[in-house]
């Protein structure tokens, strides 16, 4: 399993650690409307997937905009932003920042995606930072788990992982 710190204390991540060449693992998660969102829904797309703990915050509101930019760029490509925090509020988030081109969904009920992509933090119940992107035939192609949850992903490595998996 991957080893990351929150505020550089050591934390337990639950689940399977997926890496480059595995077949995307499948996961529920819940939209903003509270429908039920899987993999499987946007099948024929290179998927972008940002997670990050918390919507609310610096690094993840950064994060989350920087993919939104990025992905309007990109052919064919669709940035799911996966998180614990609620639907209510990723959706008001959404609204008063006015992003238009990611998928914000909710781990929150069943935690079904943290614990497919090995992403699940024991000890606070919320996701390790963390970018993986999907090509069009659910191949993992990128991965990345940020060994500091409250650093920054490597922005420039996913998205140039997304425009090499069309």
């Amino acid at each position: 399993m991957a080893s990351i710190t929150f505020k550089n204390n050591p934390v337990t991540l639950l689940g399977n650690e997926v890496n480059a060449g595995d077949q995307a693992p499948d996961f529920t998660v819940l939209a903003n409307d509270l429908s039920p969102v899987s993999l499987a829904d946007s099948k024929g797309k290179v998927r972008i997937i940002s997670v990050v703990p918390s919507i609310d915050t610096g690094v993840c509101d950064a994060q989350t905009r920087r993919f939104n930019e990025d992905a309007s760029k990109l052919e064919n490509v669709e940035v799911l932003t996966v998180s614990m925090d609620l639907p209510f509020a990723q959706k008001r988030w959404c609204a008063s920042n006015g992003l238009e081109n990611v998928k914000t969904l909710s781990d929150h009920r069943d935690a079904s995606f943290g614990e497919a992509y090995g992403v699940l933090i024991k000890e606070l119940r919320l996701l390790a930072r963390s970018v993986f992107v999907v090509d069009s035939n659910d191949k993992v192609t990128y991965v990345e788990y940020v060994s500091e949850a409250t650093n920054h992903p490597n922005y420039e490595a996913a998205i140039e992982a997304a425009k090499a998996a069309q």
